[in-house]
């Protein structure tokens, strides 16, 4: 059971800044710690500054088991004590805060920096940088000794059209016995700029959050301001989000069953995914005008609706891509130079996943039941429910299946929604934003759990708001996965996650 000290929220629900439960350290630690053994998961941990100079630090967590989230804060000065060594999962988090706020998590086990930016405060950050000392990607990086280790250093740029990463990989012949990846090239400041909104710039801040996850993170903005303005979105406007952001899920997954395909050289199910993942992107098309959905979602509804045409059309591409889906794929399943590169490659345990926080398919790949439809739902997923798509293996060919299995559930629901849209307006009105509130909006993105919180100022002005992708949390799974590894399966372990560089960098 969820620690009794940690404030109640309901996802997409707007709560009074004061009803949020504000702890000494001692007690924030042990709360967010009790929470996490009891079986809930941090979504996001964040601080924001207090007039007298001290970072309040914020948790939430999601509980699946209650159907709700946690929020608990806390107050602390220039250091607090990390609770990384006994929660693997906030790891991230808390290098974030140290390169941010300067506030520094001692016991921290690699403290390093995130995104390789100038503290947001004065002066110099937690590691004794001043602005102009800040160079990209040089940090201190984790060595293993020995005569015949060495060292792979890749990237960050690669020989494929694809975003900025480095990866360092310690080996002893082709054996990983550690990878460790540094990303921020993709760092924009999205978050920072979104302080004082919403203004006319923040839709598109959230629609290129990343790129590929326009619907999920819209999604996810729209209802944070319609938290805060008490707004009642229309069922067929609920309809049409939780369509678009099922084609999203399809045309994602589809497009990496076929790129790992092409990992391996089959090229068969590579061919084709690539062609049905545009058929599918088409179909979003159809729905506002753009393959990506930018312009579809919109705090309080929808900005497009479809008639009787357009869902016909929809409902003969679906099935179309349905068939075309299950040929290509299939494929994969039974070939056994694939299925023999795919079983038993970059395995991450179920502990493993679970201590560090893993969300999406590569949790679901583990065994852990976790999806924000089920645990947290939104929108349409109140009343129609798609069931949780596990795996057991942990490996590439389980985040590869359990991908083709949620193919095949998001298909039936596109099918089911579109043939049973209720009647009536697609958009309802904003109110003003309530002030001194915060909000939580978890929505299942393809990769995983969306997370955005608003902290509102007294204006009803975002006077803090935290983006957390999917990425955030999966990168170190990535690097778990390597270990044991030939060098040479990277790519291949690298698809099966298929990270977004750029919602990490936020």
């Amino acid at each position: 059971m969820t620690n009794v000290h940690a404030s109640a929220i309901a996802n997409g629900r707007a709560v009074g800044l004061k009803d949020v439960r504000v702890l000494d350290f001692a007690r924030f630690r042990e709360t967010v710690l009790q929470s996490v053994e009891a079986g809930s998961r941090v979504s996001a941990l964040f601080g924001r500054p207090n007039d007298d100079g001290s970072l309040r630090l914020y948790a939430v967590m999601a509980c699946p088991g209650e159907g709700d989230i946690r929020a608990v804060a806390t107050d602390v000065a220039d250091s607090f004590r990390s609770l990384t060594p006994d929660c693997p999962q906030v790891n991230g988090f808390e290098r974030e805060i140290a390169e941010q706020w300067a506030v520094r998590p001692e016991g921290h086990p690699w403290l390093k920096p995130v995104r390789f930016h100038a503290s947001y405060g004065s002066g110099r950050d937690a590691w004794g940088r001043s602005a102009k000392d800040i160079q990209p990607a040089v940090t201190d990086y984790f060595r293993v000794e020995g005569e015949e280790v060495h060292e792979v250093a890749v990237g960050p740029v690669h020989a494929g059209i694809i975003e900025p990463g480095h990866f360092r990989f310690q080996c002893h012949g082709e054996k990983v016995y550690h990878l460790e990846i540094s990303l921020g090239y993709q760092h924009r400041g999205i978050e920072r700029a979104l302080v004082g909104g919403p203004d006319k710039r923040t839709i598109h801040f959230m629609e290129t959050a990343a790129g590929d996850t326009t619907i999920g993170h819209v999604t996810a903005f729209s209802r944070v301001i319609e938290g805060l303005a008490g707004c009642a979105v229309p069922a067929r406007a609920q309809t049409l989000r939780g369509i678009a952001l099922e084609l999203e899920r399809i045309a994602n997954h589809v497009g990496d069953l076929g790129a790992l395909a092409g990992d391996v050289g089959f090229l068969p199910t590579a061919s084709f995914c690539g062609r049905i993942r545009g058929d599918v992107l088409n179909m979003t098309a159809v729905l506002c005008g753009s393959r990506f959905g930018r312009g579809l979602v919109r705090p309080g509804g929808a900005a497009f609706d479809v008639d009787e045409k357009n869902v016909a059309q929809l409902l003969s591409r679906l099935e179309a891509a349905a068939k075309d889906i299950r040929v290509a794929v299939e494929l994969l399943w039974n070939i056994p130079s694939v299925t023999a590169r795919f079983e038993e490659t970059g395995v991450v345990s179920p502990e493993d996943a679970e201590a560090i926080g893993l969300v999406g398919p590569a949790a679901r790949a583990c065994g852990l039941d976790r999806d924000v439809r089920k645990d947290n739902p939104f929108g349409i997923f109140r009343v129609a429910h798609i069931p949780v798509t596990t795996w057991h293996t942990g490996d590439v060919f389980g985040r590869a299946y359990v991908r083709y299995l949620e193919v095949q559930r998001s298909l039936a629901f596109v099918r089911e929604q579109l043939t049973a849209l209720p009647a009536g307006p697609v958009r309802d009105d904003l109110g003003r934003l309530a002030p001194d509130s915060m909000v939580v909006s978890l929505v299942e993105g393809w990769r995983g759990e969306i997370c955005h919180v608003a902290l509102t100022d007294g204006d009803g002005r975002f006077a803090r708001y935290k983006v957390v992708d999917p990425s955030f949390h999966n990168w170190f799974g990535l690097a778990i996965a390597l270990r044991g590894e030939a060098i040479s399966d990277f790519p291949l372990c690298n698809k099966s996650f298929n990270l977004s560089y750029c919602g990490h960098d936020l």
